[in-house]
């Protein structure tokens, strides 16, 4: 896995400040994309055990509320087998924090056997993740009013939520 960027202190993907990590390798490919260079799997760096001891590093202090996944794509699979060991690493190291992701991938399609995003990891990467941001962005549906997300058909899924309720619980749309 590659990625192109790492923020250390992001306010502007998900609640609190955060450390964001934006992986490359994309298949969306959504129209007005705001980063279509990360669409090649292999832009940027290669996404190392260093990079990892980098951003754990950045997550450590108090004031950070924790990890935001973005891309390219988190749910492309070859990305989702290489963020599992790490997402896990997190959770042990930092228990604390909270981890977010974005997906241009609906939770149904995730879901879905069958689908090019599902792998033999999906179930187990969304187990640790506490908000899926969800959905392409849609050009048409742009609403810059919207909290963490471009288009109106984004959802802010709670996870932890979900999985309690049995079925999708979203998160308050507050500014």
């Amino acid at each position: 896995m590659h990625y192109g960027e790492i923020k250390d202190c992001d306010i502007a993907n998900g609640e609190g400040v955060r450390v964001t990590l934006f992986v490359s390798g994309c298949t969306n490919r959504c129209e007005h994309c705001f980063q279509p260079q990360t669409w090649a799997f292999d832009y940027g760096k290669p996404f190392t055990e260093e990079t990892e001891n980098r951003i754990l590093s950045l997550l450590s202090p108090s004031y950070i509320d924790g990890l935001t996944l973005l891309g390219g794509e988190p749910f492309e699979p070859e990305n989702q087998r290489r963020l599992l060991p790490f997402l896990q690493r997190v959770r042990e190291s930092l228990p604390g924090k909270t981890i977010w992701a974005f997906s241009g991938f609906t939770y149904e399609e995730l879901l879905a056997e069958g689908s090019h995003a599902h792998c033999e990891v999906t179930e187990e990467l969304l187990s640790l993740l506490d908000v899926l941001v969800d959905g392409r962005f849609v050009e048409a549906l742009k609403d810059i009013s919207l909290r963490f997300r471009g288009s109106s058909n984004q959802r802010l899924i709670d996870l932890n939520a979900t999985r309690k309720a049995g079925g999708i619980v979203l998160l308050p749309d507050r500014c």
